[in-house]
């Protein structure tokens, strides 16, 4: 049984690397793209109204189903909010040690 786990949520995990949120988050966590991770923590808002709406009709006596989509909607909300401060370290950490080589070239030449 654990190997049926596991070999699932590997081929899980090679479908879902491609899932368009994902390809932006691995967009913002390049070099170039650091600089958009504060400004992507805004998609997290439609996303969490998405997730309201649904919410809204399964109190309607609509299909349960729409769990799922509650599901996915607050889970990519997540990780659009979670990309705005890591965005920020990343992108602080790039800037000091870049300054931090730049220091020890001219010091070598």
């Amino acid at each position: 049984m654990l190997r049926t786990s596991v070999a699932l949520s590997a081929r899980g995990y090679g479908v879902l690397r491609y899932a368009p949120t994902n390809l932006l988050l691995n967009a913002i966590r390049t070099r170039r793209g650091l600089k958009w991770g504060v400004p992507a923590m805004l998609l997290a808002v439609p996303y969490l109204y998405a997730a309201a709406i649904c919410t809204t009709i399964i109190n309607d006596d609509g299909p349960g189903w729409l769990y799922l989509l509650v599901l996915l909607f607050i889970w990519n909300a997540f990780k659009f909010l979670w990309i705005g401060p890591v965005s920020l370290l990343l992108l602080l950490r790039s800037r000091t040690r870049g300054r931090r080589e730049g220091c020890l070239s001219e010091v070598s030449k």
